[in-house]
């Protein structure tokens, strides 16, 4: 690390203790030159996760989104909001922990339905509904006949 007072290249670290909530190191560190100290942050660079959506263009991931549909199809349901959160928190994970950078929206929205089955089938029919753009009271029919098929 370079010393920011006389541009010495070696330091030593004199102190180290995490910083905003874990998000980052903060350390102390003395000049191996001068003798001055100075407080380096060390974070973790994460890359951006990109959604391919379904005409092709490229847009980066954005949790909002992603709550804001949960929201819609939870709507009036006894779903609280820590448990959207939550549910979006483990859709990032699951798609964070993919080694792609890219995803497709079609991948977004069958991680969310998956989730949404399991916490209010009201709220899956809504959702299922909007994101599978049903037809006609067929297509419809058949979705809720494979919902009662799997309990």
């Amino acid at each position: 690390m370079k010393c920011p007072y006389c541009g010495y290249l070696e330091s030593k670290v004199v102190d180290s203790r995490p910083a905003d909530e874990g998000a980052s190191i903060r350390r102390r560190r003395e000049c191996l030159s001068c003798h001055k100290r100075f407080t380096t942050y060390e974070t973790m660079e994460s890359l951006p996760l990109m959604v391919v959506k379904k005409d092709g263009s490229r847009q980066s991931f954005d949790r909002s989104k992603v709550l804001s549909g949960l929201i819609r199809a939870c709507e009036k349901r006894p779903v609280s909001y820590q448990t959207l959160e939550n549910t979006v928190l483990e859709i990032e994970q699951v798609l964070q922990n993919q080694m792609d950078r890219e995803v497709s929206s079609a991948q977004i929205g069958e991680l969310v339905m998956e989730r949404l089955k399991k916490l209010d089938e009201v709220a899956y029919v809504r959702f299922a509904s909007v994101y599978r753009q049903f037809k006609d009271i067929n297509t419809f029919m058949a979705e809720l006949n494979k919902l009662l098929e799997d309990k």
